[in-house]
């Protein structure tokens, strides 16, 4: 037996915040019963419907990345009719997820999968996946780099300290750095700059933990090795 909304998750219906608020919402039944937090099903055996269609049958798990190009959100419904990072995987015949966000004037390194508990693994932040972008930034100051060292408070939340490398220092006060980060708060990396003073020009996520963006084109997708899959699950 299983909570619910962890079944749900790894059908790859969604994430499991995401069916947990389903179900708050009175969305899924479980037997012809309505669900609430908390619940437990047996997957082989219980009827579980959301908004009254059965889960995707369990299937074979795909883990694949994404060269994301700026102007691709990677929310799966946009009210703004914006185009959307998952368009650009469809063509692997199974319907994923994005792993996590990478906002729409940001670059990279973008995972899917439709692995729930996968997911869920690598976005939460005790498991430390560090994620690593390359990062133009003008207002370059040795002060701003110090600052951008220290950890710093999000949303409420207070952030690891982040790893910072100076890659490259121009005239005019532009620069180009290396962001290690083990979070993924929205736009983490631009609003961490910006407390240093600092603006973007161009992110690029580059890795996330041992996965590397590599020479994979732009706007193109790769399946991950085994090895990649067990590299980043056996953390």
């Amino acid at each position: 037996m299983e909570r619910i909304q962890k079944i749900i998750a790894a059908r790859g219906l969604c994430s499991r915040r995401t069916a947990e608020a389903l179900i708050e919402a009175g969305r899924v039944t479980c037997n012809g019963k309505r669900c609430v937090l908390g619940d437990v099903a047996d997957a082989a055996q219980d009827e579980i419907l959301v908004d009254g269609k059965p889960l995707p049958s369990p299937g074979e798990y795909v883990y694949l990345m994404l060269h994301k190009p700026r102007g691709y959100v990677t929310t799966l419904s946009d009210e703004k009719g914006r185009k959307n990072a998952a368009q650009l995987v469809s063509e692997c015949g199974q319907r994923v997820y994005p792993v996590g966000r990478l906002d729409m004037d940001s670059e990279g390194l973008l995972l899917f999968t439709n692995d729930g508990e996968f997911a869920n693994m690598l976005m939460h932040p005790r498991h430390r996946v560090d994620k690593v972008y390359q990062v133009q930034v003008d207002g370059f100051t040795e002060a701003g780099l110090e600052k951008l060292k220290r950890p710093v408070t999000l949303d409420g939340y207070r952030i690891q300290p982040p790893q910072v490398l100076l890659l490259r220092q121009e005239n005019g006060g532009r620069a180009q750095l290396q962001i290690t980060i083990h979070e993924g708060r929205n736009r983490q990396v631009r609003r961490m700059c910006a407390m240093a003073a600092m603006q973007v020009r161009r992110l690029v996520r580059v890795a996330e933990g041992n996965v590397r963006l590599g020479d994979l084109p732009l706007g193109k997708w790769r399946y991950l090795t085994a090895h990649e899959v067990n590299s980043l699950r056996n953390r």
